[in-house]
């Protein structure tokens, strides 16, 4: 196997650092976001149980017809999408976890959206 890409294991090593103050509880689970070159991905997360309460993505069944996980509208619908399905398991309040990105772009309008969804974070 190759060397890692630089980049990749900045984020990482980002991420792991974030994690270290972070933690869900099912009360306030935490709200996770990954980001690849093509889609955007986000879950909310009991770590004391270890479970994921929800997810969506830009692959989603209600979202994959749209097509633009690579773009800000794209993540604002996957923003959107996660906030409806917090409501549906009574979740108001999470912690954003950005996943060692920069709080910009994609992440920030998943983040906006899921707020202006009534997410509170």
């Amino acid at each position: 196997m190759g060397k890692q890409n630089p980049k990749a294991a900045s984020r990482i090593r980002r991420h792991g650092s974030i994690r270290k103050s972070l933690s869900g509880t099912a009360e306030r689970p935490r709200l996770a976001v990954f980001r690849s070159a093509r889609q955007i991905y986000a879950q909310v997360i009991d770590d004391v149980a270890g479970t994921t309460l929800a997810s969506a993505s830009s692959l989603s069944a209600e979202l994959k017809e749209q097509g633009n996980g690579s773009n800000k509208e794209g993540a604002k619908a996957v923003g959107q999408l996660i906030a409806t399905k917090c409501k549906d398991i009574n979740v108001s309040t999470v912690v954003f976890d950005r996943g060692g990105f920069r709080y910009h772009g994609r992440v920030a309008a998943l983040a906006d959206a899921a707020r202006e969804a009534g997410l509170v974070f």
